[in-house]
């Protein structure tokens, strides 16, 4: 009886404790369930692209990521181009094509633009002093302008006007190199052009003259002439005139009436002191150097005034008969019309 006693005691206490292990073992097995369920049923949103496959699916945190094959570079990794930096010329190398382009750019503006002259002498004092630096513009007269009244323009020697004068040149051979090039692309004038700068006075087609102490006089007007060297008389010390000036030429003056072998000088040479057009290089336009005597060269309002041109007192008249002869055959037509609309 005590085995049944012991054994009864056993057997009211197995049920129990297997009851309560049968519950646990319940509620794991539906969580369990439960958390595969939730995880085919992710897994079957996301799809993995293989269908009717056995493999249970496993949540994305637990699933291992793929292997990358070797040759494959690393989206994050750069070329390796650009982790090596570039070698930069050196100054001493990019020297002499800075150089080369500047001398090349320096002769194309020198050839086709603009020029730098030096005033040799006091012939246009006091509008320009000796050893002034001017530039002078060369690209209008490629278009075909010409010289007109007023300008102080560069030209070569027409022949005969530098005859005495030396040719500026350093005794120093490597000075005259250095010069040489430099003049070539126009940084410097050059030594051995024998060049020319006055003004111009008068063009082709008018009558210049200057009798006694002045005024000059261009086709009959009296210039009032406020560039002239102080104290100088309009004709300097040569009058001259009437003198007709062929067309194509031009009269040029100084301005220190007094000291300027101008056109007044050469009357008995070819052209009669008449500068040929051909021989200008180009009108100066501004003084460059030195920096105190920087100005314009502008063409002064004397030059403005009416009747200056040659021919203009004539001008009104001839364009009013030319518009006259135009408009007759319109003017008749007019008046036709209106004879035949009274007429009906």
């Amino acid at each position: 009886m005590g085995d049944v006693v012991i054994g009864a005691r056993s057997g009211a206490g197995e049920p129990e404790g297997s009851g309560r292990r049968v519950a646990r073992s319940a509620e794991s097995t539906a969580a369990s369930a439960s958390v595969e369920d939730a995880a085919a049923q992710t897994a079957d949103e996301h799809g993995d692209g293989m269908e009717g496959s056995a493999e249970p699916q496993r949540p994305d945190s637990q699933r291992p990521e793929p292997e990358r094959p070797d040759s494959e570079p690393a989206e994050d990794a750069e070329p390796e181009a650009s982790d090596k930096p570039r070698k930069q010329r050196s100054f001493w190398k990019e020297l002499p094509i800075l150089v080369g382009i500047a001398l090349v750019l320096a002769l194309v503006i020198k050839t086709f633009f603009v020029q730098a002259f030096s005033i040799p002498s006091e012939s246009m004092q006091n509008t320009l002093q000796v050893g002034d630096r001017v530039l002078v513009d060369k690209l209008t007269p490629w278009f075909g302008a010409e010289p007109e009244r007023g300008e102080v323009v560069v030209f070569h020697d027409p022949g005969g006007w530098l005859n005495d004068e030396p040719a500026q040149q350093s005794d120093n051979s490597f000075v005259r190199g250095v010069q040489d090039v430099l003049s070539f692309v126009g940084l410097m004038p050059s030594a051995n052009e024998k060049d020319l700068i006055k003004r111009v006075v008068a063009v082709g087609g008018d009558t210049v003259e200057c009798d006694g102490n002045g005024p000059l006089k261009v086709n009959g007007v009296a210039l009032n002439e406020p560039y002239v060297f102080q104290g100088n008389p309009a004709c300097g010390t040569l009058p001259f005139g009437p003198v007709k000036v062929d067309k194509g030429r031009i009269w040029v003056m100084g301005d220190h009436r007094s000291n300027s072998l101008d056109s007044r000088y050469h009357m008995d040479q070819p052209g009669g002191g008449a500068v040929p057009v051909d021989n200008v290089i180009g009108r100066a336009f501004v003084v460059a150097w030195p920096v105190g005597h920087w100005s314009t060269l502008p063409v002064p309002d004397t030059f403005d005034q009416k009747g200056l041109a040659a021919g203009a007192p004539l001008a009104p008249p001839v364009a009013g008969a030319v518009g006259a002869v135009v408009l007759l055959p319109l003017v008749r037509r007019v008046r036709a019309r209106v004879g035949r609309r009274k007429e009906s």
